[in-house]
């Protein structure tokens, strides 16, 4: 059974949409509406949403801007967007950000139906379980492997010196699929043992390995020009490229775009094949000379799960490396880690009123990924950023209610939130009454 949220500025299409998810037969548990994008992100931020349809054209923050804040919290998140516009521009930067489809209004019923249909059909989809790969017939199971020549050659890439690559054939560049100009690195690393530790055999671990890179590459697909294959240790390797026109657009969302594809393959790999991995995130560099920089950063990122055990993808901007000697490498982490959670907690008592409250903003504020951050804040104070958040607002929201003679609009304002219907549907969640029950 699944959760879908259907989004639109227009109450009617909102309310038809989703009358009409509820006569449709299909497999869902509940469905909610929101009449704005931040409304959708409290949705998505407190609730289990498995696809959003939502609308492209909405007041202070767009379908586009939605999905990308939504991704950034969940990014298994799937997407449906609905549009009045048939705008190029719009429909591919949907696409590359993953969404399932891009309809246009007015919406054919039967249309619609089928296109959540097909996303649901692929997420209840058999995804390939370890137990379905151990229990095959080895004898007869054929892996079909990437070119051996090929991986080699990249992997090469990946470890030959920047002053090295200058002397690189730019045709065997071309060929190997290396045009970027700038270019990211991601690792992957599985938690497999051969041996008395463990029930795997040599054979059962190439198997998961070949379930992991097929899981990449399917995962990746929308990615253009994404090369993945495995490292010579059988790990997994990703570079990731974009051009300049790439950069242009949208240069300060692709490091939380990287995070995003980090937590998506670590939930997919831990989901489908019952499995732990680390991923390793590298920046972002122009020149195919620096990936072997690329594959180090990556590398070293993944080194801080010897840290953070409970934490599994790391991006490599996080650490400041500089600042950290090997035998103090833990007390040093632990003192930074307090003085970020300090700062994200003034920072949220000093903004949590602010309508469009983001993550992101907060994040960028302290100089660390989303990812990041919600995990230091959760582990160091035993809530996400966003209970935080929702806390301050109802604390002082119920002392407005209680003590003076404010509306519910204006106490709505007063706390960051767009509509007092949302401001209600939060405060009861969270009470357990109404405003207006509470005041009486």
């Amino acid at each position: 059974m699944y959760n879908i949220l259907v989004v639109d500025d227009e109450p009617l299409i909102c309310k038809g949409l989703a009358g009409l998810l509820t006569s449709s037969g299909l497999a869902i548990d509940d469905i909610a509406t929101a009449y704005s994008g931040q409304e959708a992100l409290d949705y998505i931020r407190m609730g289990d949403i498995d696809l959003l349809v939502t609308d492209i054209q909405m007041g202070e923050m767009n379908g586009i801007e939605l999905m990308q804040q939504a991704k950034i919290v969940k990014p298994w998140v799937q997407t449906i967007i609905i549009s009045a516009h048939e705008t190029f521009q719009y429909a591919q930067r949907a696409l590359q950000l993953g969404a399932r489809d891009y309809l246009i209004k007015p919406l054919n019923s039967e249309q619609f139906l089928d296109s959540v249909r097909s996303v649901l059909l692929k997420l209840d989809k058999p995804a390939p379980q370890v137990e379905q790969f151990l229990m095959a017939d080895n004898e007869h199971f054929r892996m079909d492997e990437p070119p051996s020549g090929r991986t080699e050659r990249l992997n090469q890439r990946l470890a030959t010196e920047p002053e090295q690559s200058e002397l690189a054939d730019l045709h065997d560049e071309s060929e190997l699929g290396l045009i970027g100009p700038y270019f990211a690195v991601i690792k992957m690393k599985l938690a497999l043992k051969q041996g008395t530790e463990s029930s795997f055999s040599s054979q059962d671990i190439r198997l998961i390995q070949y379930a992991t890179l097929n899981i990449a590459k399917e995962l990746l697909e929308q990615e253009p020009h994404t090369l993945a294959f495995y490292s010579p240790e059988r790990d997994i390797n990703i570079i990731l490229q974009w051009s300049e026109q790439e950069m242009e657009e949208n240069a300060g969302g692709k490091i939380h775009h990287l995070e995003m594809i980090g937590r998506s393959l670590h939930h997919h790999v831990e989901q489908h094949l019952k499995q732990s991995c680390t991923v390793g995130i590298s920046q972002i560099l122009r020149g195919t000379e620096f990936l072997s920089v690329l594959s180090r950063q990556a590398d070293k990122a993944m080194l801080w799960s010897q840290q953070l055990h409970d934490f599994h993808v790391f991006y490599y901007g996080d650490f400041n490396w500089h600042n950290y000697a090997h035998e103090t490498s833990q007390e040093v982490l632990s003192s930074q880690s307090n003085r970020i959670v300090e700062n994200t907690r003034q920072y949220i008592e000093d903004h949590y009123r602010q309508k469009g409250l983001t993550i992101h903003e907060v994040a960028k504020n302290n100089h660390v990924s989303p990812n990041y951050l919600s995990y230091l804040f959760k582990k160091y104070t035993g809530n996400s950023l966003w209970e935080y958040v929702v806390k301050l607002r109802m604390e002082e929201s119920r002392s407005l209610i209680l003590n003076t003679d404010l509306r519910r609009y204006e106490i709505a304002e007063r706390v960051g939130y767009e509509s007092p219907e949302h401001f209600s549907k939060i405060f009861k969640k969270y009470f357990g009454v109404s405003p207006s029950e509470l005041k009486k």
